[in-house]
C-alpha cells in the first residue's frame, strides 16, 4: 500500500512554495499527497497521548474560491499521485477531525503565526505539539521551494537519533541520494557512537550503504553547521541529549535554525513507522 503525506494547503504565494516542497518530497519518496484545504481556522488531531487543537493563521483561509483550483493546477503540472481530504467527523464543538495515520506530515515552521512575522529559526508551539505526539515524521520545508539532492542525519547517540538514522536510510534507499551522518562528539570518543550503532545492528550499514560519517570534535556547533551541504535534506531526532536537544527545543534553537535554513525532517519520540 502506498504511503501518504498530509499537507495543509494555503492559497498564498508562501503556501504555493511549501506545497511545491511537499510535491517534490512526495515524488522523491513515492508518497501520495493527502491535501486538506481548511474551511475553518481550527481542527483537531487525536493522537494516542494527547488531542492537539491546531490553530491556523488567517492566511490558510485566504481566497477559498480559488484554493482547490490552484492546488489542482500544481498537482497536474507535477503529475503526482494526490487526493483531497474532506473531514467527515466533527466534534461536539463542530471542529473537524484530521486523522493521524499518515506516514509524513508537512508543516511550515509555524502554522499559527503569519509567515511574514516569524523569524526563520522559529518553530511554533502547535508544530512542536504535533512532533511531540505523532508517530509519523514531520517535514519542515524551507520557505522558498528548493530541491534537495542529498541527506544528512544528525546522530548524537540517543534512541531518537537511532530512529532518525533508520529513517535516513529509508530515504536513501527510496531516493538514491547520498547519505551522510554528522556527529558532534561532545568530548566522547568516536568508538562510543560506533558501539551504539553496533548494539542496534546498524553499524554494518555505514560500509554497505557507503554512508559518509563525519565527526566534529573541535569548533562550535554554529561553525560546524557550515559543513551541511546547501542541497541536503536534514533528518534529526527531536529529543536527544546535549547539543542536538538544544538544536530544536532548547535556548539555541532559534539561532541555530537561522544558521541552517535547509529543509528538515524531524523524528519525534513516538515515531513508529520504520
Amino acid at each position: 500500500m502506498k504511503g501518504e503525506m498530509l499537507h495543509i494547503f494555503r492559497n498564498t504565494p508562501f503556501g504555493r512554495e511549501v506545497f511545491l516542497q511537499s510535491i517534490y518530497f512526495g515524488r522523491m519518496t513515492n508518497l501520495r499527497l493527502k491535501v486538506y484545504i481548511p474551511e475553518q481556522s481550527q481542527f483537531l488531531m487525536y493522537f494516542s497521548r494527547e488531542v492537539v487543537t491546531v490553530d491556523l493563521d488567517k492566511s490558510f483561509l485566504h481566497s477559498p474560491e480559488t484554493a482547490r483550483q490552484h492546488a489542482e493546477e500544481l498537482i497536474r503540472a507535477a503529475k503526482i499521485d494526490a487526493e483531497f481530504f474532506v473531514p467527515k467527523r466533527y466534534t461536539a464543538s463542530t471542529l473537524p477531525e484530521v486523522p493521524v495515520d499518515f506516514d509524513f506530515m508537512c508543516c511550515p515552521r509555524s502554522i499559527s503565526d503569519l509567515s511574514t512575522k516569524i523569524s526563520l529559526g522559529y518553530i511554533g508551539p502547535k508544530v512542536r505539539s504535533i512532533i511531540r505526539n505523532a508517530e509519523f515524521p514531520v517535514l519542515i520545508p524551507t520557505p522558498v521551494y528548493k530541491e534537495w539532492k542529498s541527506i544528512v542525519v544528525f546522530f548524537g547517540g540517543s534512541a531518537n537519533a537511532l530512529n532518525a538514522f533508520r529513517l535516513g536510510m529509508r530515504l536513501h534507499h527510496q531516493t538514491g541520494f547520498p547519505l551522510k551522518l554528522f556527529t558532534f562528539m561532545e568530548k566522547r570518543p568516536k568508538g562510543y557512537y560506533e558501539d551504539i550503532l553496533r548494539r542496534h545492528d546498524l553499524f554494518s550499514a555505514i560500509e554497505t550503504e557507503h554512508v559518509e560519517w563525519r565527526f566534529f570534535e573541535k569548533g562550535s556547533l554554529h561553525d560546524n553547521l557550515y559543513h551541511v551541504p546547501p542541497d541536503a535534506l536534514v533528518v534529526v531526532g527531536a529529543y536527544g541529549h546535549g547539543l542536538i536537544k538544544e538544536l530544536l527545543f532548547g535556548s539555541l534553537m532559534e539561532e541555530i535554525q537561522t544558521v541552517l535554513p535547509n529543509s528538515m525532517v524531524i523524528v519525534g519520540p513516538h515515531f513508529s513507522r520504520g
